[in-house]
């Protein structure tokens, strides 16, 4: 019987490591979770840029005499 309950004290003491350490708590943060990092902005796409679209706008209707 002791020998069941020192076994049962390991495998609990076990997981409570590993659990531990998939959590990242080892860093003495005192388990608060990691502020996420902010999103980069998307680039923008060039059929959504309005400055691209009015110089395609320009060369289509031949105002654009750089080309």
């Amino acid at each position: 019987m002791p020998f069941l309950l020192v076994a049962l004290l390991v495998t609990a003491a076990v997981i409570f490591i590993a659990w531990r350490g998939v959590r990242g708590g080892s860093d003495g943060s005192g388990g608060t979770p990691a502020a996420r990092p902010k999103p980069r902005p998307r680039p923008l796409a060039p059929d959504d840029d309005a400055e691209f679209l009015g110089e395609i706008d320009r060369k289509l209707h031949g105002e654009d005499k750089s080309s």
